[in-house]
């Protein structure tokens, strides 16, 4: 009888250490939730100036298209075409430039304009290939303004632009990622 009584306190001394052990845990991650959702509140706040990469790539309307694929290196994914003020005429990425040369559908008709298109030659310009009008955000905006611009149109690079349309940066997701890396640590 006391071997029955001995296992079914052991049984139960188990279980309350345990119920305990998931308390703890449970505890735990309720901390570091609310850790990260007040460094989520904290990061919306941030300005987007402090966030943007300010050294980006800048091309003009007549640049050789051959001079955006040779100058796109590392991490740069991207270009703003300005023009001799700096103001935003349009928007590269990597993915544009893929676009661009995407071949024709299998049944498509192929008529000679369409072929020119992909043929990369010394009369291909940047003007040819940029994003017209591309989605912006202002200088004075803030982290969660872009999140939502980001979410909502799909893309991941936006321009950063002043009241003149003048380009001070490039906001793109890995930079906002960086700082939710940093505040998170």
């Amino acid at each position: 009888m006391e071997d029955v009584f001995d296992i079914s306190k052991a049984k139960a001394d188990r279980a309350k250490k345990v119920h305990l052990i998931h308390s703890k845990r449970r505890l735990l991650a309720l901390r570091r939730r609310e850790r990260l959702s007040h460094n989520i509140r904290y990061i919306s706040k941030v300005p987007v100036k402090l966030v943007m990469d300010t050294e980006f790539l800048t091309l003009h309307l007549s640049d050789p298209l051959s001079k955006l694929v040779q100058e796109l290196r590392g991490e740069e994914s991207s270009a703003v075409v300005v023009d001799e003020k700096g103001r935003l005429l349009g928007f590269v990425t990597m993915k544009d430039i893929l676009h661009f040369f995407e071949p024709p559908k299998r049944y498509s008709v192929v008529g000679v304009n369409l072929l020119k298109k992909y043929t990369l030659n010394r009369a291909s310009r940047v003007g040819d290939l940029m994003m017209r009008n591309p989605i912006t955000i202002s200088v004075d905006s803030d982290l969660g303004q872009a999140i939502r611009i980001m979410l909502e149109t799909g893309k991941h690079h936006l321009p950063v632009i002043d009241d003149e349309r003048k380009v001070h940066g490039i906001l793109e997701v890995k930079d906002i990622i960086r700082l939710i890396r940093i505040v998170s640590g």
